[in-house]
């Protein structure tokens, strides 16, 4: 099944930065679609392959920083063609 995930890393320290840019650089290097704006980050594939690359990936940033906030949004669908229409 195919999902969408949207992701909110928020580092809660004051060498924040580098924390989100590896974490959006290691979503770059993998094998899924991602799509990124100024807010957050989308990530498309199917559900038995992204959800554990997610994990692994979580946790390592995870044990990277001091408090972190992850928000993540999934949605059962792969909208990575999304285009609005209004």
């Amino acid at each position: 099944m195919k999902i969408s995930v949207d992701l909110t890393l928020s580092p809660l320290q004051d060498d924040y930065e580098i924390h989100v840019i590896n974490f959006i650089k290691s979503l770059r290097d993998s094998k899924f679609i991602v799509l990124e704006n100024p807010l957050s980050t989308q990530i498309f594939g199917e559900y038995h392959e992204l959800m554990p690359f997610l994990t692994g990936l979580i946790h390592k940033s995870f044990e990277e920083q001091k408090i972190c906030v992850l928000t993540m949004k999934v949605v059962k669908t792969d909208r990575s063609d999304y285009e609005p229409d209004f």
